[in-house]
């Protein structure tokens, strides 16, 4: 089967939890074809604080002047993905730590110019991904993208996700988040949303924020997806034994799929 996890900035956070998924995602490749992509946004909200640059966001989406693109290249491709090869090294994998200027693996264009270097995926080529897999290697991919002319944006990591999901011709697409779960109007989590709920749910106001920007890069991954059967899993980080749970297809977390739309 072929997975690919996005690990959550928060979850990175810390030595323990960052070890400890490093592990266990280490002893799922051992069984299934793996591609790992991250975020980092509290790492860089961090950084820019203690620097005393404010962090502006739009729609879950961090406004990214060239000062801010500067640190998203210092965090996001240095410190974390870095921290991150480390503990799958770690944990006996053979990561290999990438951006998706790497290769050309994602190529994106301007969002809009009001985010400033904020990008949006335009295309995505496995080949990368396909050699280091067929080799054992652990791609960790951090989310920058940039363009054939030498351009470098600061991209959403559930996006750079699904782009790197559809280049890699993932069967399932995990994000591992800090929450259980999509909530509903009543504060539940619910263990299966359709396509159309999730839009609902965006609509009506009920997801905002960092889970709005997950449903939606969850919805674009469900419709250009290669192919159909493609399920996207968002579930709880923190959970011990997390890729146990679903790769053993247990109900964690909330599944969102194509079919019943």
């Amino acid at each position: 089967m072929k997975l690919l996890v996005k690990i959550g900035g928060t979850l990175l956070d810390g030595a323990e939890s960052r070890g400890r998924l490093a592990c266990e995602i280490a002893a799922a490749a051992r069984h299934d074809q793996i591609v790992v992509v991250h975020g980092g946004g509290r790492q860089m909200t961090r950084y820019l604080a203690e620097r005393a640059i404010q962090s502006r966001f739009v729609n879950g989406l961090r406004v990214t002047t060239p000062e801010i693109l500067d640190a998203v290249l210092k965090i996001f491709a240095g410190t974390v993905n870095t921290e991150l090869v480390a503990a799958f090294r770690a944990a006996g994998a053979c990561p290999v730590g990438l951006t998706g200027l790497d290769g050309g693996l994602v190529d994106a264009e301007l969002l809009d110019p009001e985010l400033g270097c904020v990008g949006r995926p335009a295309y995505s080529d496995g080949r990368l991904l396909s050699l280091l897999i067929d080799q054992n290697y652990l791609p960790v991919v951090g989310c920058v993208a940039g363009d054939p002319s030498g351009n470098i944006y600061n991209v959403n990591a559930d996006q750079m996700a699904v782009a790197c999901a559809r280049a890699f011709g993932a069967d399932k697409i995990i994000f591992l988040t800090d929450v259980e779960g999509v909530r509903d109007a009543s504060g539940a989590i619910r263990s299966t949303l359709t396509p159309r709920e999730a839009r609902d749910l965006i609509q009506s106001g009920i997801a905002t924020g960092g889970m709005q920007a997950k449903l939606e890069a969850a919805l674009s991954g469900l419709e250009n997806m290669h192919h159909k059967q493609v399920e996207v899993r968002i579930c709880a980080g923190m959970c011990r034994t997390i890729m146990d749970h679903i790769r053993s297809g247990e109900p964690i977390g909330t599944t969102i799929t194509g079919i019943n739309d």
